[in-house]
Protein backbone atom coordinates (compact mmCIF):
# COMPACT_ATOMS: atom_id res chain seq x y z
CA UNK A 1 0.00 0.00 0.00
CA UNK A 2 0.83 3.64 -1.26
CA UNK A 3 -0.17 7.34 -0.62
CA UNK A 4 1.89 9.26 -2.52
CA UNK A 5 0.39 11.95 -1.23
CA UNK A 6 2.83 11.59 2.27
CA UNK A 7 5.75 13.00 2.40
CA UNK A 8 6.83 9.25 3.32
CA UNK A 9 6.36 6.68 0.57
CA UNK A 10 6.81 2.91 1.75
CA UNK A 11 7.33 -0.12 -0.06
CA UNK A 12 5.32 -2.93 1.72
CA UNK A 13 6.38 -6.25 0.90
CA UNK A 14 5.36 -9.75 2.85
CA UNK A 15 7.66 -12.20 4.13
CA UNK A 16 7.19 -14.47 0.87
CA UNK A 17 7.74 -11.45 -1.85
CA UNK A 18 10.30 -10.38 0.64
CA UNK A 19 12.47 -13.52 0.41
CA UNK A 20 12.54 -13.45 -3.27
CA UNK A 21 15.49 -11.05 -3.16
CA UNK A 22 17.62 -13.84 -2.52
CA UNK A 23 20.19 -13.82 0.38
CA UNK A 24 23.03 -14.72 -2.17
CA UNK A 25 25.70 -15.76 -0.55
CA UNK A 26 24.72 -14.65 2.80
CA UNK A 27 24.31 -17.62 4.98
CA UNK A 28 24.76 -18.66 8.73
CA UNK A 29 26.52 -22.42 9.62
CA UNK A 30 23.61 -23.52 12.35
CA UNK A 31 26.22 -23.65 14.86
CA UNK A 32 27.13 -19.88 14.11
CA UNK A 33 23.37 -18.68 14.40
CA UNK A 34 23.32 -20.62 18.02
CA UNK A 35 26.27 -18.54 19.25
CA UNK A 36 24.59 -15.60 18.07
CA UNK A 37 21.12 -15.92 19.36
CA UNK A 38 20.00 -14.80 22.96
CA UNK A 39 18.45 -15.84 25.71
CA UNK A 40 14.75 -16.34 25.00
CA UNK A 41 15.66 -14.69 21.60
CA UNK A 42 15.20 -17.86 19.27
CA UNK A 43 15.33 -17.07 15.63
CA UNK A 44 15.36 -19.97 12.70
CA UNK A 45 18.16 -19.96 10.06
CA UNK A 46 14.98 -19.34 7.50
CA UNK A 47 14.85 -15.88 8.89
CA UNK A 48 18.35 -15.35 8.48
CA UNK A 49 18.15 -16.68 5.01
CA UNK A 50 14.47 -15.25 3.81
CA UNK A 51 14.31 -11.64 5.65
CA UNK A 52 17.90 -10.85 6.69
CA UNK A 53 20.07 -12.13 3.73
CA UNK A 54 18.21 -9.96 1.37
CA UNK A 55 18.30 -7.27 3.65
CA UNK A 56 21.85 -7.02 3.56
CA UNK A 57 21.86 -7.20 -0.24
CA UNK A 58 19.69 -4.33 -0.44
CA UNK A 59 22.63 -3.16 2.37
CA UNK A 60 25.11 -3.65 -0.29
CA UNK A 61 24.01 -1.78 -2.84
CA UNK A 62 23.05 1.04 -0.35
CA UNK A 63 27.22 1.10 0.66
CA UNK A 64 28.26 0.77 -3.23
CA UNK A 65 26.42 3.77 -4.15
CA UNK A 66 28.17 5.79 -1.02
CA UNK A 67 31.82 4.04 -1.64
CA UNK A 68 33.07 7.56 -2.32
CA UNK A 69 32.16 8.61 1.17
CA UNK A 70 34.81 7.41 3.67
CA UNK A 71 32.78 7.72 6.64
CA UNK A 72 31.70 4.70 8.41
CA UNK A 73 27.78 3.63 7.20
CA UNK A 74 25.69 3.92 10.06
CA UNK A 75 22.69 1.30 10.43
CA UNK A 76 20.38 2.03 13.32
CA UNK A 77 18.29 -0.61 14.66
CA UNK A 78 15.43 0.23 17.18
CA UNK A 79 12.35 -1.42 17.98
CA UNK A 80 10.88 -2.11 21.70
CA UNK A 81 11.54 -4.01 24.46
CA UNK A 82 11.04 -7.97 23.86
CA UNK A 83 11.14 -7.99 19.89
CA UNK A 84 14.67 -9.54 19.44
CA UNK A 85 17.02 -6.40 18.54
CA UNK A 86 20.03 -7.69 20.18
CA UNK A 87 20.00 -10.89 18.13
CA UNK A 88 18.69 -8.78 15.38
CA UNK A 89 21.97 -6.64 15.17
CA UNK A 90 24.49 -9.19 16.03
CA UNK A 91 23.22 -11.92 12.75
CA UNK A 92 23.18 -8.85 11.17
CA UNK A 93 26.69 -7.71 11.94
CA UNK A 94 27.85 -11.34 11.29
CA UNK A 95 26.74 -11.42 7.83
CA UNK A 96 27.21 -8.49 7.03
CA UNK A 97 31.06 -8.77 8.00
CA UNK A 98 31.29 -12.04 5.17
CA UNK A 99 31.78 -9.57 2.36
CA UNK A 100 35.38 -8.57 4.22
CA UNK A 101 33.97 -5.37 6.17
CA UNK A 102 35.32 -4.12 9.54
CA UNK A 103 31.81 -4.23 11.40
CA UNK A 104 30.92 -2.65 14.96
CA UNK A 105 28.17 -3.26 16.90
CA UNK A 106 27.22 -0.78 19.46
CA UNK A 107 24.71 -0.51 22.23
CA UNK A 108 22.89 2.18 23.39
CA UNK A 109 23.40 0.72 26.84
CA UNK A 110 26.67 2.45 27.18
CA UNK A 111 25.47 6.01 26.80
CA UNK A 112 23.28 5.31 29.87
CA UNK A 113 23.74 7.60 32.74
CA UNK A 114 25.57 5.59 35.55
CA UNK A 115 23.22 4.53 38.71
CA UNK A 116 24.18 7.37 40.61
CA UNK A 117 23.22 10.13 38.88
CA UNK A 118 19.97 7.77 37.70
CA UNK A 119 19.29 8.55 41.48
CA UNK A 120 20.11 11.19 42.36
CA UNK A 121 17.72 12.23 39.35
CA UNK A 122 15.22 10.48 40.67
CA UNK A 123 15.10 8.59 37.27
CA UNK A 124 16.04 5.29 38.11
CA UNK A 125 12.12 4.54 37.73
CA UNK A 126 12.55 5.55 34.04
CA UNK A 127 15.77 3.78 32.83
CA UNK A 128 15.57 3.28 29.19
CA UNK A 129 13.23 6.56 28.48
CA UNK A 130 15.21 8.92 26.32
CA UNK A 131 15.79 10.89 30.19
CA UNK A 132 18.15 8.55 31.15
CA UNK A 133 20.43 8.54 28.71
CA UNK A 134 23.43 10.79 27.82
CA UNK A 135 22.33 12.01 24.67
CA UNK A 136 25.21 14.36 24.70
CA UNK A 137 27.56 12.15 24.37
CA UNK A 138 26.22 9.61 22.41
CA UNK A 139 25.64 12.69 19.52
CA UNK A 140 29.37 13.44 20.01
CA UNK A 141 30.05 9.93 19.57
CA UNK A 142 28.33 9.82 16.21
CA UNK A 143 29.46 13.12 14.76
CA UNK A 144 33.41 12.49 15.66
CA UNK A 145 32.36 8.53 14.09
CA UNK A 146 31.36 10.76 10.89
CA UNK A 147 34.08 13.29 10.54
CA UNK A 148 36.61 9.86 10.41
CA UNK A 149 38.13 9.95 14.23
CA UNK A 150 39.86 7.03 15.48
CA UNK A 151 40.18 5.25 19.04
CA UNK A 152 36.52 6.28 20.20
CA UNK A 153 35.80 5.40 23.64
CA UNK A 154 31.89 4.08 24.37
CA UNK A 155 31.34 3.37 28.57
CA UNK A 156 30.64 -0.38 28.91
CA UNK A 157 27.58 -1.13 30.18
CA UNK A 158 26.60 -4.14 32.81
CA UNK A 159 23.63 -6.68 32.49
CA UNK A 160 25.31 -8.17 35.92
CA UNK A 161 25.72 -4.98 37.75
CA UNK A 162 22.73 -3.12 36.16
CA UNK A 163 24.86 -0.28 35.87
CA UNK A 164 27.47 1.33 33.73
CA UNK A 165 31.55 -0.30 34.25
CA UNK A 166 33.31 2.83 36.14
CA UNK A 167 36.29 3.22 34.20
CA UNK A 168 36.20 0.71 31.35
CA UNK A 169 35.56 1.54 27.66
CA UNK A 170 35.25 0.13 23.96
CA UNK A 171 37.33 1.28 21.48
CA UNK A 172 35.75 1.63 18.23
CA UNK A 173 38.77 2.78 15.73
CA UNK A 174 37.05 3.56 11.95
CA UNK A 175 35.22 1.07 10.93
CA UNK A 176 33.62 0.81 7.58
CA UNK A 177 30.10 -0.21 9.14
CA UNK A 178 28.44 0.39 12.34
CA UNK A 179 25.35 -0.71 13.81
CA UNK A 180 23.75 1.42 16.92
CA UNK A 181 21.08 -0.79 18.57
CA UNK A 182 19.16 0.37 21.13
CA UNK A 183 14.85 1.34 22.23
CA UNK A 184 15.62 4.92 21.64
CA UNK A 185 17.81 5.64 18.83
CA UNK A 186 15.12 7.10 15.92
CA UNK A 187 14.07 9.07 19.25
CA UNK A 188 13.44 12.56 17.53
CA UNK A 189 13.27 16.05 18.54
CA UNK A 190 10.88 18.49 20.27
CA UNK A 191 12.80 21.17 18.57
CA UNK A 192 12.83 21.46 14.60
CA UNK A 193 16.81 22.64 15.05
CA UNK A 194 18.07 20.35 17.80
CA UNK A 195 20.28 17.47 16.24
CA UNK A 196 19.23 14.02 16.79
CA UNK A 197 21.44 10.25 16.24
CA UNK A 198 18.96 9.70 13.35
CA UNK A 199 20.48 12.58 11.46
CA UNK A 200 23.89 10.35 11.14
CA UNK A 201 22.09 7.63 10.06
CA UNK A 202 22.63 5.79 6.68
CA UNK A 203 20.05 3.03 7.03
CA UNK A 204 17.65 2.59 10.00
CA UNK A 205 15.64 -0.74 10.54
CA UNK A 206 12.74 -0.81 12.70
CA UNK A 207 11.64 -4.30 14.54
CA UNK A 208 7.66 -3.62 14.91
CA UNK A 209 5.27 -6.05 16.53
CA UNK A 210 1.62 -6.22 18.29
CA UNK A 211 1.67 -5.02 21.72
CA UNK A 212 -0.17 -7.82 23.35
CA UNK A 213 2.20 -9.54 21.21
CA UNK A 214 5.57 -7.76 23.09
CA UNK A 215 3.62 -8.32 26.44
CA UNK A 216 3.29 -11.95 26.24
CA UNK A 217 6.84 -11.74 24.58
CA UNK A 218 8.30 -10.21 27.60
CA UNK A 219 7.08 -12.21 29.79
CA UNK A 220 7.16 -15.84 28.72
CA UNK A 221 10.35 -15.34 26.06
CA UNK A 222 9.85 -14.34 22.34
CA UNK A 223 9.03 -16.77 19.58
CA UNK A 224 11.08 -16.36 16.10
CA UNK A 225 10.83 -12.96 14.65
CA UNK A 226 9.19 -12.13 11.52
CA UNK A 227 6.45 -14.93 11.75
CA UNK A 228 3.70 -12.91 10.98
CA UNK A 229 5.25 -9.82 9.82
CA UNK A 230 5.42 -7.02 6.28
CA UNK A 231 8.77 -5.75 5.56
CA UNK A 232 8.58 -2.25 4.89
CA UNK A 233 11.51 -0.43 2.88
CA UNK A 234 11.39 3.31 3.79
CA UNK A 235 11.90 5.11 0.40
CA UNK A 236 11.95 8.88 1.61
CA UNK A 237 13.13 9.73 5.05
CA UNK A 238 11.99 12.15 7.58
CA UNK A 239 15.04 13.88 8.32
CA UNK A 240 18.52 15.40 6.52
CA UNK A 241 19.81 11.06 6.48
CA UNK A 242 20.30 9.71 3.15
CA UNK A 243 17.17 9.25 0.90
CA UNK A 244 16.23 6.56 -1.54
CA UNK A 245 15.12 9.80 -3.63
CA UNK A 246 11.57 8.00 -4.28
CA UNK A 247 12.95 5.14 -5.79
CA UNK A 248 11.03 1.27 -4.72
CA UNK A 249 12.61 -1.45 -3.03
CA UNK A 250 12.32 -3.32 -6.70
CA UNK A 251 13.98 -0.34 -7.87
CA UNK A 252 17.19 -0.40 -6.60
CA UNK A 253 17.10 -4.15 -6.44
CA UNK A 254 16.86 -4.48 -10.25
CA UNK A 255 19.97 -1.82 -10.79
CA UNK A 256 22.56 -4.51 -9.69
CA UNK A 257 20.56 -7.94 -10.24
CA UNK A 258 17.03 -8.85 -10.86
CA UNK A 259 15.15 -11.32 -8.11
CA UNK A 260 14.64 -14.93 -8.80
CA UNK A 261 11.25 -14.02 -9.82
CA UNK A 262 8.84 -10.59 -9.46
CA UNK A 263 9.01 -9.49 -5.49
CA UNK A 264 6.76 -6.33 -6.57
CA UNK A 265 4.10 -5.82 -4.28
Amino acid sequence: MRDDTSPYFYDLFTRQQWARFDAGSYRLAPAALTLLKGVNEPMLMSEVEEVIGPLCRLLDIQMEEANNDVRPFVIAVAGSVAVGKSTFARVLRALLAQAGRTVELVATDGFLWPTAILEKRNLMGRKGFPESYDLERMLVFLAELKEGKSELQVPVYSHELYDIVPGQFRTINQPQVLILEGLNVLQGSSRDSAAVAADYFDFSVYLDADENDVEQWYSNGRPPIFITSKICGQRKSERRGREYGGQSICQIFSRTSSPRESARP
